[in-house]
């Protein structure tokens, strides 16, 4: 008989084509939206801590002064209890390269003298291009993030002091314990400033444990002799911090993606069963049994279920790479691998058509409980309807027929209009989800004050490598003397260490007018940097480094010193950056650093005539105009929220769509008998999509709300960004009203071809077949 269950249902999905389609496609769409949801949220973790595993990384890197511990005190350290693995001592010594130097600004350099890259048992290098340093004079740099490193190696470095550096290589690894690595003689050479010593824990869980355990490793040794230690676990925060960024929005696609999708699906299935009473009928009549009908229902669903998940499956694995790429951009973690779990095409072909099935056993089990003459005689006897009473009421008000005709169809079935309305919710909760946190990152990372600029790179950013012809102070006066020209900022940029701090920052100097640019990021908490001394960051940087405002930080350029105030928490930024003032950069180098120049163009000013003239002056500078919301990170994301609201509005109008079929098609009969006594074809379409228009408006009025709660929760979590109430506040009355009409957009959207459909119905043949 199994052979008869599946000839049954595939004459179902064959009679069904449009139920099919629809199924197949709400599959499509929402098996898509899950599984990128779910490549995000499991790259954030699995790759970090399989990588580190691969590679022993360090558990804490710690920094020893050499004048109060020798090298044979800090080699048996290795062997107190609780470690479970040591490498070291390494000589370091911290560098200054006066220059650019391949592809990064001048500044410090941290090397560790290193024999081996993979000898030690914890924290092996791994060599990216080139090879290891063998002799004196070489030097092998970390390139954490990749690139084009073949390109460089050969080149040379040259100190502050003079020493000059041959590049060898180039490496990484997932402690990020050095900037560079040189022999041990080259290391003893360069007149070393501290020890390194690279430790494994037993106990290495927390924050709690790792102090525990580096403490009971060195005890004994004399009084500050740890400079520093720096935690595996802040390297593992900021590998996650650019993923947890899209976590919430990924999530909450991905929730009303499944939501959205078990809701039609029963919807659909559920008007298949009742619009099919007859049929059940003739199938139990002919020796059915319940279980077996039960198994047709739900085999037709399942066969466009699975072929939907396999399409969308496909869909999503190519869309995963280039968004995990851009989620984890500019992340220095080693080795560790950015790419999909290979799990997920698993998890999401078997999750997803079960999701379905559990989806449409309740509206098909309806089938179960239906003796064979009790469906016939229900699929062929016309029905008085349910909602007989309201039409009848809204008949008596002055309302045009077909409008208060339409306006009552939906009562006929409540379950299923519940159903229908449910989705069309949920696809206003998604455009107001994805409008408020489009329009909440493009204020953060959009040019804030309205007006149009030019950003102006020097060489040392741009590929232009044509010799300058102008100084920086001879190029910020030609910017103020161009016509147009309101106001002038310089952002400097070097690498400069912090004392106690094993990683080098980047360091943005910003001067000039404003001692601002378009694209520097708004302090949200305290008050910008623009005093002597004083610094701002983003969470991410005082995260990792374990600060707080109205701390105090040593920065250390060329041999000098200055001591900062943290004073401002930026909207975000980097981990390893902070920003700071002209006057504050004087302090540690005369040399301003210039990289880029951000000129405001007064009201009205001929940006395209400012460019050509820049360019003509010193063609050195890579000009180019910035206008409001043409920044690169707030088109992606727009066309990233754009792409999944547009994914699950169409779900959303599908549900509609597929409703009014099956409304139709059981309401033939009367459908035949208005146009017999002189109702239009227009009139049939205005009543078809009057039924819809009133949900989608009561749908606007509950989905806003909820779209507008979604959105506060989504962007007050996201980890690496704090934003400021202005940021977040992006609700005004004019796009109130337009999303007002979103949810009978979709309403209507969904409505138009089955209206149409009605309207052709010919009256001959539908009473003639009643």
């Amino acid at each position: 008989m199994s052979g008869a269950v599946w000839r049954a249902s595939r004459a179902a999905v064959k009679r069904r084509r449009v139920q099919t389609i629809v199924i197949g496609l709400v599959v499509f769409c929402s098996t898509t939206t899950v599984l990128l949801a779910l490549a995000v949220i499991s790259a954030a973790r699995a790759p970090f801590d399989d990588a580190f595993e691969a590679e022993r990384g360090s558990h804490v890197t710690a920094l020893f002064d050499p004048a109060k511990a020798s090298a044979e005190q800090l080699a048996a350290t290795a062997h107190r209890p609780g470690v479970e693995a040591a490498a070291g001592p390494f000589d370091q010594a911290v560098v200054t390269i006066p220059a650019d130097w391949v592809g990064r600004p001048p500044g410090p350099l941290a090397l560790v003298g290193r024999p081996d890259p993979a000898a030690d048992p914890v924290d092996r290098v791994r060599i990216l291009a080139g090879r290891w340093a063998t002799a004196p004079g070489e030097v092998v740099v970390n390139n954490p993030a990749g690139g084009a490193a073949e390109r460089f190696v050969g080149t040379s470095l040259t100190t502050s002091t003079g020493v000059k550096l041959t590049v060898v290589g180039f490496a990484t690894d997932m402690s990020q314990s050095s900037g560079g690595w040189v022999t041990p003689e080259q290391a003893a050479a360069l007149h070393p400033t501290a020890r390194q010593m690279l430790y494994r824990f037993t106990d290495a869980a927390t924050e709690q444990q790792l102090t525990t355990s580096l403490a009971d490793a060195t005890e004994g040794l004399p009084k500050d002799a740890v400079e520093s230690g720096q935690s595996y676990l802040v390297l593992k925060q900021a590998f996650s911090a650019g993923a947890d960024a899209y976590l919430p929005l990924m999530t909450v696609f991905g929730v009303l993606g499944l939501i959205v999708a078990a809701l039609i699906v029963g919807n659909v299935v559920s008007g298949a069963v009742i619009s099919g009473y007859r049929h059940i009928g003739v199938l139990k009549s002919i020796g059915f049994t319940p279980r077996q009908v039960v198994t047709v229902y739900l085999t037709m669903v399942s066969v466009p279920a699975v072929v939907g998940t396999v399409l969308g499956t496909a869909a999503g694995w190519v869309a995963a790479t280039p968004i995990l790429q851009a989620a984890f951009s500019g992340i220095s973690t080693g080795t560790a691998a950015i790419e999909p779990a290979g799990w997920l095409p698993v998890a999401t072909l078997v999750s997803v058509p079960l999701l379905v099935a559990l989806a449409a056993l309740g509206p098909a089990s309806r089938t179960h409980r239906l003796s064979a003459a009790q469906a016939i005689s229900a699929g062929s006897a016309p029905r008085a309807g349910r909602g007989l009473k309201v039409q009848r009421r809204l008949g008596g008000t002055r309302l045009p027929r077909a409008v208060s005709l339409g306006l009552g169809q939906p009562f006929a079935r409540p379950a299923r209009t519940a159903l229908t309305m449910a989705a069309i919710v949920l696809g206003v909760v998604t455009v107001t989800v994805t409008t408020g946190v489009s329009s909440t990152l493009a204020r953060t990372m959009g040019v804030s004050d309205g007006t149009t600029h030019i950003d102006v790179q020097t060489k040392a950013f741009s590929e232009n490598k044509t010799a300058p012809r102008l100084t920086p102070e001879q190029t910020e006066a030609m910017l103020h003397a161009i016509p147009g020209a309101e106001r002038v900022s310089v952002r400097g940029l070097v690498r400069l260490g912090i004392v106690g701090q094993p990683q080098l920052v980047f360091a943005n100097f910003y001067g000039g007018d404003d001692m601002v640019d378009h694209r520097r990021l708004d302090v949200v908490k305290g008050r910008s940097a623009t005093g002597l001394n004083e610094i701002e960051a983003g969470p991410a940087f005082l995260a990792q480094h374990g600060v707080k405002l109205g701390d105090r930080l040593t920065l250390v350029l060329d041999g000098r010193q200055t001591t900062v105030t943290l004073v401002g928490e930026e909207v975000e930024g980097n981990a390893n950056a902070i920003s700071s003032n002209a006057a504050t950069r004087a302090q540690l180098t005369p040399d301003p650093h210039v990289v880029e120049y951000d000129v405001r163009l007064a009201a009205g000013a001929d940006a395209a005539a400012y460019r050509k003239a820049v360019a003509a002056a010193d063609p050195s500078l890579s000009p180019s105009i910035v206008t409001p919301g043409s920044a690169g990170p707030v088109v992606a994301i727009k066309t990233f929220s754009t792409t999944f609201s547009v994914l699950l509005s169409v779900v959303a109008a599908l549900g509609v769509f597929n409703t009014l079929l099956l409304t139709i098609r059981e309401r033939r009969r009367d459908l035949g008998m208005l146009k017999s006594i002189g109702m239009t074809p227009r009139q049939v379409v205005a009543m078809t999509i009057t039924s819809v228009a009133w949900q989608g408006v009561a749908s606007g009025i509950i989905g806003i709300p909820l779209g507008i709660l979604a959105h506060r929760l989504i962007v007050e979590n996201v980890a690496i960004i704090d934003f400021p109430e202005s940021t977040i506040d992006v609700w005004g009355a004019p796009l109130l009203a337009a999303l007002a009409l979103a949810g009978v957009a979709i309403a209507v959207l969904g409505a138009l071809v089955p209206a149409r459909s009605a309207a052709r119905l010919p009256i001959a043949e539908v009473l003639h077949n009643e």
